[in-house]
């Protein structure tokens, strides 16, 4: 039995014993491997969403949290290979770090021989950059993804078109992508208004613990109607 077969069977035996669960001996003898073995793959459950709860002590073990829980998605190597594409495409793009990762958890579950075909048919497909982000721009690209999840006002360093530098406290609502730059839109409160602020004039942002409420998406403006939400993919 391949790792992503065993994956598989192993959520599907924690669903079927419920509530009792099992532990990792058990596990281990019913799958021919050993319990650091299945330690690994619980592990990599976990992390790849699968709600798994680890009891220590006698009588210990795992078990799935809840009743209402779903199979693990399959990819083939196509599908793989495109989430692949997507993500070299968009480059440094907000939550591209966080695809690598979810791409990184897809390949790990898949079987050898599927992930060297997706490794070979990715390196048949070229994306062309022209320009490469530095260190400091994902860094300040990282803080203003989690400003927007979190809904807290990040403190901005910004050099603006005239090359005049100021610091802004920031309450970030959208991402936008547009005339072929990535712009965070938010409220500024140090301008009492409404600003887009180019993610390469960026200097340093940095979170704060205060939180805010989210305005009026109205206050925003609407978007043309060439723009697509990322929700538009789902």
């Amino acid at each position: 039995m391949n790792r992503a077969a065993r994956l598989h069977a192993l959520l599907e035996e924690l669903r079927r014993r419920g509530d009792r669960g099992s532990n990792a001996a058990q596990l281990a003898a019913q799958f021919g491997v050993t319990p650091r073995t299945v330690k690994r793959d619980i592990e990599t459950l976990t992390e790849s969403g699968s709600a798994i709860e680890g009891r220590c002590g006698p009588g210990g073990g795992y078990r799935l949290i809840g009743r209402a829980t779903l199979p693990p998605v399959n990819f083939t190597v196509p599908q793989a290979v495109s989430i692949a594409l997507a993500l070299t495409a968009v480059g440094d793009a907000p939550f591209a770090d966080d695809g690598r990762a979810a791409l990184a958890k897809l390949l790990d579950v898949m079987d050898a021989d599927s992930r060297a075909r997706v490794e070979e048919l990715s390196g048949r497909v070229w994306v062309r950059h022209d320009e490469e982000s530095d260190d400091e721009s994902g860094v300040n690209r990282r803080a203003i993804e989690q400003a927007l999840e979190r809904k807290c006002v990040v403190s901005l360093r910004y050099i603006d078109g005239d090359g005049a530098e100021s610091t802004r406290a920031v309450e970030p609502h959208l991402l936008a992508h547009a005339r072929d730059r990535w712009f965070v839109i938010g409220w500024c409160r140090t301008r009492d208004a409404v600003r887009w602020f180019r993610l390469d004039r960026i200097q340093k942002a940095t979170l704060t613990k205060e939180l805010f409420v989210p305005r009026e998406t109205a206050l925003f403006g609407e978007p043309p109607p060439t723009a697509r939400s990322a929700a538009d993919a789902n």
